[in-house]
């Protein structure tokens, strides 16, 4: 038999050479409402995801309703046993930023409190503890729909790789995401998003800074001018709801849609709006201020517009307002 002289260790697999993917491995600081979102929506993409909690009680609580979320999907048909038990093999909670030392992507999605505010100043924190742990070519993020990357970007040394990202609704089927570019935002990161957006099968929308971005935008005129329809008495919360969704083909009905984003967090954002355009069509009108104050929230709160069970099914109109 010949020898074999040629050396076939440039051809192998070695752990040496194997290069690590892009987005294997995905922070989110935060495990909120919206934070569980992303960190399911990463999993069931095939991504490692690790959380950043404040307590081991919200990090166990975090992942209960992960679980259960997945429990609705295997419920509905749109995932097996085994497949849930893979997604949830890929998430995993801390309380140390050092564990997010080789994330290549990490997003900023802190709780809104029960007022419905997010605190700049502990956004800015989270970010310069992000910097001091990371590589300077990862990518840090904040999922936000006001004006504020530039600012949270201004005080770090890498600026160009600070990004924020919206994901309009918090359903796996509502694939689209907003991606917006600030001051200091380079055309690699924007690029690189892109290409995260694609392995999360969303469609990227490129937004520039603004308030409300395009989604919330025209969410919130709509949402005005439904309350003002049901207070004038015209229809009924459910039947406007029949006209959103029959006639328009969405999924949600517009007030579900806001139970389902939270009546604090639209409440606070059309403020802001409000305060930004100085435009009276962006504020909220008195049924949206009633829930507020009442802490009638939405399916967060099990009362909105409409009154939910435990496991977030509507039982019927709220009848409270």
């Amino acid at each position: 038999m010949a020898e074999i002289i040629e050396s076939i260790e440039e051809y192998g697999l070695s752990a040496e050479h194997k290069k690590k993917a892009l987005f294997s491995k995905i922070g989110v600081v935060g495990c909120g409402r919206d934070g569980r979102h992303i960190v399911s929506l990463m999993a069931l993409s095939g991504m490692e995801v690790i959380f950043i909690e404040v307590s081991e009680e919200r990090i166990h609580a975090a992942i209960k309703d992960i679980e259960n979320r997945l429990d609705t999907k295997i419920e509905n048909w749109g995932l097996t046993e085994s497949e849930k038990r893979a997604t949830m093999a890929r998430v995993r909670g801390s309380l140390r930023y050092e564990d997010l030392k080789n994330c290549d992507f990490v997003i900023e999605c802190i709780r809104y409190d029960m007022d419905g505010e997010r605190s700049t100043e502990m956004r800015k924190e989270v970010f310069r503890e992000l910097e001091l742990v990371l590589d300077p070519n990862a990518i840090i993020a904040t999922n936000a729909t006001t004006v504020i990357i530039s600012e949270l970007a201004a005080d770090l040394k890498y600026k160009g790789r600070c990004i924020s990202l919206h994901f309009p609704v918090s359903h796996t089927d509502a694939r689209l995401l907003e991606v917006v570019s600030g001051t200091f935002t380079s055309e690699e990161a924007m690029r690189k998003v892109f290409y995260f957006a694609n392995m999360i099968k969303h469609t990227a929308i490129p937004v520039h800074e603004s308030s409300g971005l395009v989604s919330f935008r025209m969410m919130i005129t709509m949402l005005n001018e439904a309350c003002q329809i049901w207070m004038e008495n015209v229809a009924s919360i459910e039947d406007i709801d029949k006209v959103f969704t029959i006639m328009f083909g969405q999924r949600f009905g517009i007030f579900q849609l806001a139970d389902l984003l939270g009546i604090e967090k639209l409440v606070m954002l059309m403020e802001d709006m409000f305060n930004e355009y100085g435009d009276k069509k962006y504020k909220a009108t008195p049924v949206l201020w009633k829930l507020f104050r009442s802490k009638q929230l939405g399916v967060s709160s099990g009362r909105g517009f409409y009154i939910y069970d435990e496991s977030g099914k509507i039982i019927g109109p709220n009848n409270l307002i």
